[in-house]
């Protein structure tokens, strides 16, 4: 049964990861240097702030972890606390990466003035922290099945050849994309097994899907709108279609 509903879970988030790819995709096959800016300083703000209930900013994250350090073999396992470290430094290296090629590109030292939220990464950051704080561990759950998109992106960027800036991006996204290629069935597999009844499932499906959504709509403008609305939607209905048909 908890594998079943795994699938499920996966089988409602797919359609809004392919988006994400597709948007990927069409967004590096024409991008000017001024795109790449323009996508590398709203991403880096996503790297440095990923507040969503979970994980709420690296300065945060790094005072917290050291005020904690003295319960370390007390209150706190030292295996878990290690955990804790290790999620810190990979969230922080993402951010190296891509800011070496962000200030590649502009030439200069970046500035913190540099990194930018947009309009839909702040709706997607407000919806997380809704379904964190109100959705209960159903909520949560889907929030934690969702971060990262499937590694969609990642995913994509790893696979860029050519001119030196896609070089540099697929050097980068390749790392990312190790550090967290197996984050969403790792996350699935814990969501499936706080299912206990059908409305249940129904709660977290509404939830993946309503988060995934918003996370397209970010990606989308992140990367400077290579698809319309319309045209977004089309596609999300097609593979939604598909996999609904594949499962049949």
């Amino acid at each position: 049964m908890a594998r079943d509903t795994q699938q499920i879970l996966i089988d409602a988030a797919t359609p809004y990861w392919d988006a994400e790819a597709e948007i990927a995709r069409r967004f590096f096959a024409t991008a000017k240097p001024e795109d790449h800016i323009f996508y590398l300083k709203a991403q880096m703000w996503k790297e440095l702030n990923p507040v969503d209930g979970f994980f709420n900013g690296l300065h945060r994250e790094l005072v917290k972890a050291a005020e904690a350090f003295p319960k370390v073999g007390r209150t706190i396992d030292r295996h878990d606390y290690m955990f804790l470290l290790e999620q810190l430094v990979s969230e922080y290296s993402h951010f190296v990466v891509l800011a070496d090629i962000l200030e590649h590109l502009m030439g200069r030292k970046m500035r913190q003035s540099d990194l930018k939220q947009l309009p839909e990464e702040k709706k997607l950051g407000d919806l997380r922290r809704r379904y964190v704080t109100r959705g209960g561990p159903i909520g949560r759950a889907a929030v934690g099945f969702t971060e990262g998109g499937g590694n969609a992106l990642f995913r994509v960027g790893a696979r860029l050849r050519g001119k030196e800036i896609n070089r540099m991006t697929a050097k980068a996204m390749k790392l990312i994309w190790d550090d967290e290629k197996d984050h969403y069935l790792e996350q699935a597999k814990i969501a499936s097994e706080l299912v206990k009844s059908r409305a249940e499932l129904e709660r977290m499906v509404a939830a993946i899907r309503a988060v995934s959504e918003q996370r397209v709509w970010m990606r989308n403008e992140m990367f400077r709108t290579p698809m319309t609305r319309d045209e977004v939607t089309a596609f999300i209905e097609r593979r939604a279609k598909k996999i609904t048909a594949r499962a049949a």
